[in-house]
């Protein structure tokens, strides 16, 4: 979804919040809510969030923060997962991101300039037998080499 202002997004944010705070632990399905349908969790979100919840805003904010799964600005159309975790790095992980880094011209944690990839790093993607593993756009993908990597961000792109 795309806000016009910033009064309609706080008034979406505290819906979510509100619809979904009888949940049992509701502050990650919440902030998961929010990035699907809005993007990214965003500064002026977490006191709202906070307010819903009747927790401290440096609560919100910690967990936001904390775990990498949440964007605090806008994505790439396409997100890109590199493990680097010790099983993927073990066989060629290290070389794939730092492959994926200068084919996209961005670090782990940018986006491309002209808005079309986000390249990310995880510690484990749970394919680790089939290392180095990357997932593009959800869709998990095993033994990812430099020309596979070319050939998946040229069909994700």
């Amino acid at each position: 979804m795309t806000t016009t202002s910033v009064g309609e997004r706080v008034e979406r944010v505290r819906a979510i919040a509100t619809g979904l705070r009888d949940l049992r632990g509701p502050l990650l399905p919440i902030l998961h809510a929010v990035q699907r349908e809005l993007g990214h969790v965003d500064a002026q979100d977490v006191p709202v969030i906070a307010d819903a919840l009747n927790l401290a805003v440096a609560e919100v904010h910690g967990v936001a923060t904390f775990y990498r799964d949440f964007r605090s600005a806008p994505g790439g159309r396409t997100t890109v997962r590199i493990c680097q975790a010790e099983a993927c790095r073990a066989v060629g992980a290290e070389a794939l991101g730092a492959h994926a880094r200068r084919r996209l011209g961005v670090g782990f944690g940018e986006t491309t300039s002209d808005g079309a990839v986000t390249l990310d790093e995880v510690f484990c993607l749970g394919n680790c037998a089939l290392g180095p593993a990357a997932q593009v756009d959800g869709r998990l993908h095993g033994r990812v080499t430099p020309a596979r990597f070319d050939a998946l961000l040229g069909e994700a792109r």
